[in-house]
């Protein structure tokens, strides 16, 4: 058998390469090109050799790509053309695609010949800039080390965290983000993580703290990876302040050591994309939130017309008819509320309003949802504890963590199964919370979901709870359901666990502490519509002319004598000139050109003793802290009906005077 020439062998290569490999003389023109150049450039071989090589870059490149050329002659060295720069190719279309072009020479018998191994990098571009996209939305602080400690990345929250700008972190030590007692001691355990670079919470069972800009120091988690790339290993800490959590672990004695942290609103707080998000979503919820208020209760004075007509009539099956239809004109502009606040709490701009919630009720008003949602293949079950303790939660939240938990059992159940949902109470004595260190010695409210799915390896599951983490398909997961699930419970103050066996499938236990107050539930809680006392005046400012004309009537009907402004420019000096006492300044939060906030400053100045109420579809950014009302803050949240105008009206006029 006779052996292949080295000229084969290395024809065979050079053809088998799976770069576009180009040969070119020192006067540019091609000598050389292999089967991977005409599927990449689309001209075929004998196009391109003995053309210039300018027949490949871009038009607006093309004049300086011949000193170019010259300048790599002059020390020919084997190495990436344009280090650090964007390239292009051009193809024989015309069309352009980025590139990555590794130069080096090689001397022949007939001169030197420049090798140009081209490559398309169109996927790795687009893959980067999806990585960039989710570094930015990230929630918690992301820093990028090496293994000298040196910052080589850093996202939109570390800025904001820290309160360094990012050109000031990145080639800086780590350890300028180190409190000063631990600085001295923080190189040794860099060093302790490099020899054996696993995924893991930083000095777990320690009180982690991290530096700020002007030196302040603040409780943190940091949560470790190492990531492999082309310059060599590089530590990704993921950071996140948790004074909250440890003030609320403080106030309640009680140890929460997070699990697998699923950094989220628990992970993804203020992430970039989230913050993107939570804008689009405040301003639809805004602007829907005041035509639902219009078409609610316009609906409601319709209504009340149809009943009064229907009394004097006596075919009242024809007003029958009319009183259902008017009935689904109300029942879809309350799923479209509940629509706003769903939008509200993806993107994290929700105003959280805990209260003592039966979670019982809560499972059973979703299922109708629950069972739309996981689609006819899929079977809901419910094992319910007939004396489940309640606690003290958001119930929206809580009806997003069963929505989230319930679509990521559908994915992992394609082929049709089962998803149960079951509660119960817990009593963690020592002897549990010494098996589970996370969790303090108390008095739970459980609730599990299970589902019968593919289930996951022990690897997964050890990391389901980070943020952008998924075992779906590219493009087919964002890795934020779980992370969610864990910052909702988090910051209830509760603790959330999985536990999933690949082919049986998966389970998420919630634990959120129970409380021992009363159960309040919608009837109870509300409160009788309260008339005008000694028809008190109301100064109403609403921007929307709709929604102002429907609020005046609502309060006009009821006894107040209600004083309207188009916007806070006019409302000032109806409120400096008016001779009367104004009871009450009713006003809208976001307005064009001067904010709700400001304006009711700007009225006590001329009626110090004026009770504010706040109106509005997405307060969040004006008068929150945290996700939550400030104190002394009053919120009415549109759409609201009558009832609830009157009674949060009522609930500011009986406030003492600020």
């Amino acid at each position: 058998m006779m052996e292949d020439s080295p000229t084969d062998l290395a024809s065979g290569f050079l053809e088998a390469a799976p770069d576009a490999i180009v040969g070119v003389r020192p006067d540019g023109r091609i000598v050389l090109v292999n089967a991977q150049t005409e599927r990449l450039f689309g001209y075929g071989r004998d196009e391109l050799v003995g053309q210039s090589i300018e027949i490949l870059v871009p038009d607006a490149a093309r004049g300086a790509h011949p000193a170019h050329r010259r300048d790599y002659l002059a020390d020919p060295r084997p190495r990436l053309m344009g280090a650090g720069l964007e390239l292009a190719a051009r193809r024989r279309d015309g069309s352009e695609f980025p590139v990555e072009i590794a130069l080096s020479s090689i001397d022949t018998p007939d001169g030197l010949i420049v090798a140009a191994a081209v490559r398309d990098v169109t996927d790795r571009i687009r893959a980067e800039a999806r990585f960039r996209g989710l570094l930015e939305a990230a929630p918690d602080a992301i820093i990028g080390v090496r293994p000298d400690g040196r910052i080589v990345l850093a996202n939109a929250q570390s800025e904001r965290l820290f309160g360094y700008a990012r050109d000031e972190l990145v080639g800086q030590s780590i350890e300028i983000l180190v409190p000063d007692a631990v600085r001295a001691a923080h190189p040794a355990h860099r060093r302790d993580y490099l020899a054996d670079p696993q995924p893991r919470l930083m000095g777990v069972g320690l009180d982690v703290a991290a530096r700020r800009r002007d030196g302040s120091e603040f409780p943190a988690e940091i949560s470790l990876s190492s990531i492999d790339t082309p310059d060599g290993l590089i530590v990704a800490a993921a950071v996140r302040d948790v004074t909250g959590r440890l003030d609320a672990r403080l106030e309640k004695e009680r140890l929460r050591a997070e699990a697998q942290r699923g950094r989220l609103e628990s992970q993804l707080h203020q992430s970039q994309r989230l913050e993107s998000l939570g804008q689009l979503a405040g301003g639809v919820a805004h602007d829907f939130n005041n035509l639902l208020g219009v078409v609610i209760n316009y609906a409601t004075f319709v209504a009340e017309e149809i009943a009064q007509a229907a009394a004097a009539d006596a075919d009242k099956e024809r007003w029958s008819d009319v009183q259902r239809d008017i009935d689904e004109i109300l029942r879809a502009a309350d799923r479209a509320t509940t629509l706003t606040h769903q939008l509200l709490a993806f993107g994290r701009r929700e105003t959280v309003q805990p209260r003592v919630i039966d979670l019982n009720q809560v499972v059973t008003d979703m299922e109708h949802l629950l069972r739309r949602t996981l689609g006819e293949h899929i079977v809901l079950q419910t094992s319910l504890h007939p004396d489940l303790w309640p606690v003290m939660a958001d119930p929206g939240q809580i009806e997003q963590v069963l929505t989230n938990l319930a679509v990521n059992a559908r994915d992992a159940m394609f082929g049709g199964g089962v998803l149960t949902i079951d509660t119960t109470n817990v009593d963690a004595d020592y002897e549990y919370a010494a098996e589970r260190p996370d969790v303090k010695v108390g008095r739970y409210t459980q609730f599990r979901v299970s589902d019968s799915g593919t289930g996951m390896s022990p690897e997964l599951v050890a990391r389901v709870f980070e943020p952008f983490f998924t075992t779906k398909p590219k493009g087919e997961g964002s890795g934020l359901g779980l992370a969610t699930v864990y910052g909702i419970i988090s910051q209830a103050g509760g603790h959330s666990a999985i536990y999933s066996e690949p082919g049986v499938g998966t389970t998420i236990r919630c634990l959120l502490p129970a409380t021992t107050a009363r159960t309040v539930t919608v009837d109870e809680e509300a409160t009788p519509i309260t008339p005008a006392r000694d028809g008190e005046t109301v100064l109403l400012v609403e921007d929307q002319s709709a929604i102002l004309e429907v609020t005046r009537r609502l309060l006009t009907r009821n006894g107040y004598q209600v004083l309207t402004a188009g916007s806070a420019h006019d409302a000032i000096p109806i409120a400096a000139e008016y001779p009367g006492e104004i009871h009450l300044l009713l006003t809208d939060v976001i307005m064009p050109h001067m904010q709700g906030k400001e304006l009711a400053d700007r009225i006590r100045t001329v009626r110090p003793g004026i009770r504010v109420l706040y109106m509005s579809g997405y307060a969040h950014p004006v008068l929150t802290t945290q996700g939550k009302l400030d104190p002394g803050v009053i919120l009415l949240e549109k759409p609201f009906s009558e009832h609830l105008l009157l009674a949060k009206a009522r609930e500011a006029l009986d406030l003492a005077p600020v």
